[in-house]
């Protein structure tokens, strides 16, 4: 049944079926996936989200339907057992909602993957939103990894990568949107530290190539400095432009010659 499901959202929703690697970095590229102990913590969230709304559900319809049943039926009004088909249709329609959402939990878990290439990272999650991201490497500030009590308990962390850009305004709105458009989630892996020093690595491979430092890239496609000599009624030229004025200026003398 859930294969079914799975084939069916594929198709309807566009999800590839398994990552791909960019063209052109297929030997290169390490394909990482959250850890089965994640997949049991994402079971163990939705099993409280269901218990929660099932209880909910009980004290707001069940109980007062079934007291208003009982009401009518010793009464002698035996059409209140009817009235007893509410609740029964609440709950069952409930329980049709958690298998759903029970197959959506595994889902994004499978949907769920992150790349590293030679130059950057690729991060997608979710199913009914997606959210694919890539980073790279050059834009990279800080990797950090985040644990926490439940997270030690299944022994998963997550892996946080902070981008150029991160900090701006200080309204709440805006750091949360900075946050999201900044900041890429390795989430519910149990390898965090080989996939920072993974990235680590490719980073000092890229910068000693000299193509990971963004100061150094703007550096090497900045014009020389232009010299003081270099001057014309008192404002800085370099010495290209200054020849090229005077070229101009000779053309257009002989111009005007000929026009004269």
């Amino acid at each position: 049944m859930y294969s079914i499901f799975r084939h069916w959202c594929e198709r309807l929703l566009r999800i590839p079926h398994d990552p791909a690697p960019p063209p052109g970095d297929e030997a290169t590229t390490r394909i990482f996936r959250a850890a089965p102990n994640y997949y049991r913590y994402l079971l163990c969230v939705w099993a409280i989200r269901s218990a929660a709304g099932i209880l909910a559900l009980v004290g707001a319809i069940v109980i007062p339907v079934s007291m208003s049943v009982y009401a009518l039926v010793i009464n002698g009004q035996n059409w209140g057992y009817l009235l007893a088909l509410v609740p029964l249709a609440v709950l069952t329609l409930n329980l049709l909602l958690c298998l759903f959402t029970l197959a959506v939990v595994r889902l994004e878990y499978e949907k769920r993957w992150y790349l590293v290439t030679d130059r950057s990272l690729r991060i997608r999650e979710g199913v009914v939103k997606v959210r694919e991201m890539t980073v790279n490497f050059a834009n990279i500030q800080n990797i950090s990894i985040t644990q926490g009590p439940i997270q030690r308990l299944l022994a998963i962390a997550d892996l946080r990568v902070d981008t150029a850009g991160g900090g701006g305004s200080s309204a709440p709105g805006h750091q949360k949107a900075a946050e999201n458009l900044h900041t890429a989630w390795f989430r519910g892996v149990n390898n965090a530290n080989e996939i920072r020093e993974l990235i680590q690595q490719r980073l000092q491979l890229l910068k000693d190539s000299g193509l990971g430092d963004r100061e150094e890239l703007i550096s090497a496609t900045m014009p020389a400095p232009i010299s003081a000599a270099a001057r014309h009624d008192g404002v800085k030229v370099s010495p290209a432009l200054l020849g090229l004025l005077r070229e101009i200026e000779s053309e257009a003398r002989g111009l005007r010659q000929a026009l004269d």
